[in-house]
């Protein structure tokens, strides 16, 4: 009998990966493509990218094909199938599932694309494989190009209406203020993301361009660099502190490229939730993702393979 296999698309800021992935939440060897997104790129580029990689990814398809998952930065309308990603200025309301169907008409397949915003993929992937098993209140996150989040609160997956529910990177931080990109620069994206960590590092005097530069600048001892990272698990810790207040959150597990900057973050993290004055928020665990590279892709086959926990679309 041939393994059942979800094609999995997780669609960001910089890039659109796809890879076939089977029940048990594993990427398929040779199966994993990428191609290039970002703010400049044009509609007809981005259309030409998913394609490519969702073309690459059933090239290789050896087993049955039960659905489609794909994980898009938001905002989304997930019952219309639209995405605005926010750090994709050429797609607003672009209707992302429409498009997907269409790629698998034209290869002969005939089967149901599931669209949800990123966040809720990983924290899917955290609960299913990761570092979230057997764990009922969880938060995901990434920090990286922008700061995303996902919702599993009593064992459900949480969207909301309009499929937004968790985003974390947008809720404001006191105390901090950060870039102005989004006309808001005491949200937490605008203040402890990868980009905007840099930015207020340069603003010190860093000379340095990337989270890679910052991270290296951090490990040699730069006080900037050290300052710049304890004010970003500081944002971070306030913000899931506020999360942890509303919804009793037992674990967050946080992903994406600038989480790995220095294992310090993490405990910058913690010693910020450690003052909280609620105990039942001091409670809460700050993990790393217990996935690799291949969690954003292994979260968009959840919404197949785990599309129980899901609420009605």
């Amino acid at each position: 009998m041939t393994p059942p296999l979800a094609l999995a698309v997780d669609f960001g800021g910089t890039k659109v990966e796809s890879a076939l992935v089977t029940a048990e939440g594993e990427v398929v060897p040779e199966s994993r493509h990428r191609a290039p997104t970002g703010r400049d790129a044009t509609s007809e580029r981005l259309q030409a990218s998913v394609r490519e990689v969702m073309e690459a990814a059933l090239s290789g398809l050896d087993g049955d094909l039960v659905g489609v998952g794909i994980g898009c930065a938001g905002p989304i309308d997930r019952a219309r199938g639209l995405v605005s990603p926010l750090n994709v200025p050429a797609w607003r309301d672009f209707d992302l599932r429409s498009f997907a169907e269409s790629v698998l008409a034209d290869n002969g397949l005939d089967v149901q694309v599931t669209l949800e915003m990123d966040g809720v993929a990983i924290t899917m992937a955290e609960h299913w494989v990761g570092a979230a098993q057997n764990v009922d209140n969880v938060m995901g996150m990434v920090v990286s190009t922008g700061i995303g989040g996902g919702l599993i609160v009593g064992g459900r997956v949480i969207t909301g209406p309009t499929g937004n529910a968790g985003h974390i990177g947008h809720i404001e931080v006191a105390g901090f203020e950060g870039e102005d990109t989004f006309g808001k620069a005491t949200s937490l994206e605008a203040i402890a993301s990868g980009p905007h960590t840099v930015a207020w590092a340069r603003r010190q005097g860093f000379p340095g361009a990337t989270g890679e530069d910052l991270a290296a600048a951090y490990a040699a001892g730069d006080p900037v660099a050290h300052a710049a990272i304890h004010r970003t698990g500081q944002a971070v810790g306030q913000a899931i502190s506020s999360a942890t207040a509303l919804l009793d959150l037992e674990l967050v597990a946080i992903g994406g490229g600038f989480s790995q900057a220095t294992p310090d973050l993490f405990d910058v993290i913690d010693e910020t939730i450690a003052r909280h004055y609620f105990g039942f928020v001091r409670k809460v665990r700050v993990v790393p993702s217990g996935l690799s590279g291949e969690g954003p892709l292994i979260g968009a086959a959840a919404l197949v393979h785990r599309a129980e926990l899901l609420p009605p679309r």
